[in-house]
């Protein structure tokens, strides 16, 4: 029976600056996991418009973990160019989505990214608004949806979701103050974008196989799972040194039918799923766009201001060169700075 196979993966765990973004890919197979228990190779199966490598002679649409496709500031080209490409093309793909879009609050609000504080009122960089494309101009986009969707239907799959939950400075630090350290924040999103994925299975009347990397250096997942998901029964079905694999099976509850899940870490998994490395790829592209946004809105209160991508050091560079200009818009340190 066809099978829903999704992966989980984050951008942002580790700035002093910008949101925390955890992103979900999910896919449709035709069929389940054969005698491995594995999904197959999404890169095997879209091989015709999408590879690895970001030097493809054939132009295919580069899908990896984010960390190797953003480009340095001096290298040719625009360095979002591979991340936006993959982005812009497999959010396209997903039913009901448009072919492109002409500024980022539109694809964030298609990604689900846009942060959900707490309550407060949301800080004023949040209202601002830039065109897309960044990095490529929107033929190239366009081609490279096109091609994608192709090679889906083509090996008949469905690209049925991609998701980002952006955690800005002021939610990760109301949860801080609730958890008490960033692991489990990581977590937490992480569990309700399985939540999410399990009950897309359920309406579908499909199973579900979730890969995850590896939280935080844990290596048992048991307990964390049925903290998160109480009123399922958890099979351990692997615990050893590389990865960690349980099974969720969930009574009929609420007008949803029984359904399991499979939930997968492993470590470096965004090397065997593609669905992992693409939602990587949407993380970081979402929460770059959020970062284009921070620095352009200080930029206007603060001349000749260097932007920053939020990470410890030129986060703390970039707070000095501020100096008190957020105090004097109203802007809270918590609305700016993470605590943890």
């Amino acid at each position: 029976m066809p099978l829903l196979y999704a992966g989980i993966d984050e951008a942002g765990y580790g700035p002093l600056l910008g949101p925390l973004c955890v992103g979900c890919a999910a896919f449709v197979l035709p069929d389940a996991p054969g005698e491995a228990g594995k999904p197959p190779c999404l890169w095997r199966l879209l091989s015709a418009a999408v590879c690895r490598g970001t030097n493809d002679r054939r132009r295919r649409i580069a899908v990896e973990d984010s960390k190797k496709l953003k480009g340095a500031k001096d290298a040719a080209g625009h360095p979002l160019r591979h991340l936006e490409r993959g982005v812009a093309a497999f959010s396209s793909a997903v039913p009901g989505a448009p072919a492109e879009w002409a500024e980022d609050d539109a694809l964030l609000a298609a990604l689900g990214a846009r942060p959900e504080g707490p309550g407060a009122a949301a800080p004023p960089w949040h209202a601002e608004r830039h065109p897309l494309p960044v990095g490529n101009d929107a033929a190239t986009l366009r081609i490279a949806g096109a091609m994608l969707r192709a090679a889906l239907a083509k090996a008949k799959l469905e690209c049925a979701a991609l998701r980002v939950r952006a955690i800005d400075a002021a939610e990760f630090n109301a949860q801080a103050g609730a958890v008490g350290n960033k692991a489990t924040i990581n977590f937490m999103a992480a569990m309700l974008h399985v939540d999410a994925v399990r009950r897309m299975a359920a309406a579908r009347g499909l199973d579900a196989w979730i890969a995850l990397d590896r939280q935080g250096g844990r290596t048992e997942y048991r307990a964390p799972l049925q903290s998160s998901f109480p009123d399922a029964r958890i099979r351990i079905l692997e615990e050893s040194e590389g990865q960690q694999r349980y099974r969720l099976d969930f009574a009929p509850a609420a007008g949803t039918p029984a359904h399991a899940v499979t939930v997968g870490f492993e470590l470096g998994g965004e090397e065997r799923h593609l669905p992992i490395a693409l939602a990587s790829m949407a993380a970081k592209f979402a929460r770059e766009l959020h970062m284009r946004r921070l620095n352009a809105f200080f930029a206007r209160h603060v001349p000749d201001l260097r932007p920053t991508a939020g990470y410890v050091q030129d986060g703390r560079r970039w707070l000095g060169d501020i100096g008190s200009s957020a105090r004097d818009l109203g802007i809270a340190e918590s609305a700016l700075v993470r605590s943890v």
